[in-house]
């Protein structure tokens, strides 16, 4: 028997799942809509914002998974990578919480936690299987051989995917965040209309900087000559945007999936909600024979589930730290 307390606070969103014998039976996110007057997160907000959020935020665990504080076997925790203060606030109360009760603490790479997030829901995927993992923050291609035996074959070498789907989104003035409202908008647009772009790199990394700036001087370009371009070209310049991001994703996935000889194809990441990569990866794995794994959207964003998943893996084979732990904003993969 075993029973994880999960705490996930790598950035704005405070969450705490419960893991049960393998099966998640709480999952409670918190959001920070404080962010959306400013465009972006503010790592000293977001920091305080947990410090209200997380006490609230594991009394809900507890009555969703119905259980008690003195049910738990061990605390598991973002340690990083992610914004200092807030991993500060997270990791502060993972500690206090296992040193109250002396049960064992839990330490959790919170890009691993994305990966191994594949395996709280069936199907699950076979070993080894490739997984894409995009976020705000990471772009890579990973051979997962184990649940904690993973080797980065490609990443970014500057922005990642998500980055440029928020600063497109900025430049389209649409409010924080702005990726699921590019998302939104693609739908209803025309994916072909304009083409950015795209970066030429030789092996399986990314580079969504200069795609960025094509978007950039694309964008000034037409309002030059029509100051109502983006309000009358809205949709289509979100479906063009979001179709060049996805085939990037995807050519790179395919040449990863070629080399590798695996046809087992994971994604994973806040922007693995999106649609366009959704269906596209789902489009190329029935034309390439591929088996696709897609987290369900709850676990998809920042979510303790996945922390409480990879923590329970963990646990089974006492792999613990003790009270001396701290967080590391850029923890190694």
């Amino acid at each position: 028997m075993s029973v994880i307390l999960a705490i996930e606070s790598s950035c704005d969103d405070t969450s705490v799942a419960i893991c049960n014998n393998g099966k998640i039976t709480a999952n409670v996110i918190a959001n920070q809509t404080i962010h959306q007057n400013y465009g972006g997160v503010i790592p000293e907000l977001a920091s305080r914002v947990h410090q209200q959020n997380i006490v609230p935020a594991v009394q809900q665990a507890l009555i969703n998974a119905k259980v008690t504080k003195q049910d738990i076997n061990a605390v598991a925790f973002t340690r990083g990578p992610g914004l200092l203060g807030s991993l500060l606030v997270g990791v502060s109360f993972a500690k206090s919480f296992a040193l109250a009760l002396n049960i064992p603490l839990i330490s959790v790479n919170h890009m691993h936690a994305h990966i191994l997030a594949h395996f709280i829901d069936d199907p699950k995927p076979n070993f080894p299987f490739i997984c894409l993992t995009v976020s705000g923050g990471h772009t890579q291609i990973v051979l997962v051989k184990d649940y904690f035996d993973m080797e980065i074959i490609g990443e970014t070498l500057d922005d990642a995917a998500g980055e440029a789907f928020d600063k497109t989104a900025k430049l389209l003035a649409l409010p924080y965040p702005g990726g699921p409202l590019i998302d939104k908008h693609a739908q209803h647009g025309n994916p072909l209309a304009f083409k950015f772009a795209e970066p030429k790199i030789a092996d399986l990394n990314f580079s969504f900087s200069g795609f960025k700036t094509s978007i950039l001087y694309f964008i000034r370009k037409q309002e030059k000559e029509n100051p109502n371009f983006i309000a009358e070209n809205l949709d289509d310049i979100c479906a063009s945007v979001q179709h060049s991001i996805v085939q990037i994703l995807l050519n790179k996935l395919k040449k990863a999936a070629e080399q590798y000889g695996i046809k087992e194809i994971a994604i994973a990441g806040g922007v693995s909600a999106n649609s366009g990569l959704r269906n596209g990866l789902q489009q190329t794995a029935d034309e390439l024979g591929w088996k696709v794994y897609i987290p369900a959207f709850q676990y998809c964003t920042d979510n303790a589930g996945m922390i409480a998943i990879a923590g329970y893996q963990k646990y089974l084979k006492q792999d613990f730290v003790g009270q001396d732990v701290s967080p590391m904003a850029r923890m190694e993969f």
